[in-house]
Order: C-alpha cells, then sequence, then structure tokens
C-alpha cells in the first residue's frame, strides 16, 4: 500500500473504522478491532508517523451553515510560468469563498471548489475575486447539484 511502511489487516481495520468516526479514542477503537488501548495507540501512531493518517478532519454540511450552492470552476491561465502558478495559488488560497485550489493536468490549469450563499453571492465572488486574480484567462463553471461522498479504497 505504501512504499514508506509494511500494513496488515489490524492497520487497514484501523483506518476503515477512522474514516467512518475519527473522534473515537483508542480504547473504543481498540476494542472495536481487538487490541488493547495502548496497542492500538502505538498503532495509530506510527501510521501518523508514516504519513499514512494526515490528521482527522471535521465535515461541516455547507448547507447548514448557509452556503447553498457549490461551484467548480476549471481555470486556464492566460500566462504560464513558475511565478504565475504561485502567484494565482496564493491569491486563490486567500479568498475565503475558495475551499480548494487543485493544480490539474487537462484542458484548465485549475480546478478550484466555490462555496457561496446563493448563485447571487457566486456571481459576486466570480467578478469582484475570481476574475481579478493573476493570470486568470478562460473560466468554465460547473454548479454541484448533488454530492455522493464515498470513504475511498479503504471504506
Amino acid at each position: 500500500m505504501s512504499a514508506g511502511i509494511e500494513m496488515d489487516d489490524t492497520d487497514r481495520a484501523i483506518l476503515r473504522a477512522l474514516v467512518r468516526d475519527a473522534t473515537q479514542s483508542a480504547g473504543a477503537l481498540g476494542r472495536m478491532i481487538g487490541l488493547s488501548q495502548p496497542a492500538c495507540w502505538r498503532r495509530i501512531r506510527r501510521l501518523e508517523e508514516a504519513g499514512v493518517l494526515k490528521g482527522r478532519r471535521l465535515v461541516l454540511d455547507p448547507a447548514q451553515l448557509g452556503f447553498g450552492v457549490t461551484v467548480f470552476l476549471g481555470i486556464k491561465l492566460a500566462t504560464k510560468g513558475r511565478v504565475s502558478l504561485e502567484d494565482f495559488e496564493r491569491a486563490a488560497t486567500a479568498i475565503p469563498e475558495v475551499q480548494v485550489v487543485q493544480h490539474v493536468l487537462g484542458l484548465f490549469d485549475y480546478r478550484l471548489r466555490v462555496t457561496a450563499r446563493d448563485i447571487a453571492d457566486f456571481e459576486r465572488v466570480l467578478r469582484r475575486r475570481i476574475m481579478t486574480l493573476p493570470g486568470v484567462g478562460q473560466v468554465e463553471a460547473n454548479v454541484l447539484l448533488s454530492e455522493e461522498r464515498r470513504p475511498g479504497p479503504l471504506g
């Protein structure tokens, strides 16, 4: 699985359980998979130190927080070069409505996930913030209609 660490079925069970609920204590997790709390904690620490576990995140529901629109933007830069890429990334990540900035290969140079309260709010963000980013050329917007989240290959 990872080039830097040997993982067994117990490690994979720990990862699957943490993907479902990262708030579980090492004791509760150990009981679930048949390990003592110290043994489970050692395995979790080993996975963290190897970089397999990169933190535990809280998932917020944007709609419940008043952000009813999510838009994926494909952005092709008008000019390219190391400086323009860094300038674009720095400026894009400073916009609060931009949740994700991905440098991609293909038709576009970047893919952004933008949340807004509604379409009018998104238009404001697009006009005042996105279109004024350094180097922006072509922009394509795709509004998210629904989303099915999956836990990934271990789920």
